[in-house]
């Protein structure tokens, strides 16, 4: 198995000799490399920086093709084996006959039907599964699966706001931790102490959620009249009640910073 720490340091130290292209089995690369050595120091040079800055399922995808598909195909044949077993474990917990309804007297009152109980949904246990084994993208498959089934499940919104704040997607998470906190969610120190939503809790926008008891504040409208029209352009030149008019649309939320600075350096220009 080939290692990109080794193949960088090989390409740093040795590279115009073509020594890392041997390393990762391109040898007629390396044979190149030797033969043009007063220029491929420079390109081995590049090799270093590229080696130690990918990462490394994508070092293993190009350099360890054997490797990769072997684990992947590990983790599909395993992941085929749990949904079988779940499969039979479901068909043997199924009942194998109806029971069967007594016959009433005419003295008998009528029994009431019973609650049919709810069929477990199988994208909640399949994502759990491949959200503890760290396969966040399945897992949010079927996370989303299992919504289209049970659309106000306050776990599932929970477990894909943990999932996609783990992938680093800010919005996704904050929107599906907002619907859990709406459809009834209220452990609100465990979002504030929750090790997969620590990505959430340094984004900008989490004071607010914060603040507005873990909801999504509405996004202000545009609004539809130009406001700028309504600062006075006298030609008394009076600089100084205009730049207070400007400020007082900005302070009102009604200009936002950009429009604030270019309508000032427009007045002051």
């Amino acid at each position: 198995m080939k290692d990109k720490n080794v193949a960088g340091i090989l390409a740093l130290f040795f590279g115009w000799l073509g020594i890392h292209r041997f390393y990762l089995g391109q040898i007629g690369l390396g044979i190149l490399y030797m033969f043009f050595f007063w220029i491929s120091w420079i390109i081995a040079l590049i090799d270093a920086i590229a080696f130690f800055a990918m990462d490394k399922v994508e070092f293993d995808e190009k350099y360890n093709r054997e490797m990769f598909h072997q684990r992947q195909t590990r983790y599909d044949r395993r992941t085929q084996n749990r949904r079988e077993r779940w499969e039979q474990r479901q068909r043997k917990e199924a009942p194998r006959t109806r029971p069967q309804t007594p016959q009433r007297t005419p003295k008998q009152r009528p029994r009431t039907s019973a609650v049919p109980q709810r069929r477990p949904n199988p994208f909640k246990s399949s994502g759990l599964e491949k959200y503890r084994e760290y396969d966040y993208e399945g897992a949010i498959e079927d996370f989303e699966k299992a919504l289209e089934i049970s659309p106000k499940d306050i776990a599932v919104h929970f477990n894909l706001a943990c999932s996609y704040s783990l992938m680093e997607k800010a919005d996704d998470a904050f929107y599906h931790l907002d619907k859990a906190v709406a459809f009834g969610f209220n452990d609100f120190q465990k979002i504030k102490e929750h090790d997969a939503l620590a990505f959430l809790r340094i984004q900008d926008e989490f004071d607010n959620f914060e603040e507005n008891s873990f909801r999504l504040t509405p996004k202000l409208e545009a609004p539809k009249v130009n406001l700028l029209d309504e600062i006075p352009q006298n030609t008394s030149n009076d600089l100084l009640e205009q730049l207070q008019r400007l400020g007082e649309l900005k302070e009102k939320g009604l200009l936002t910073e950009e429009e604030f600075v270019v309508q000032k350096k427009k007045l002051l220009g």
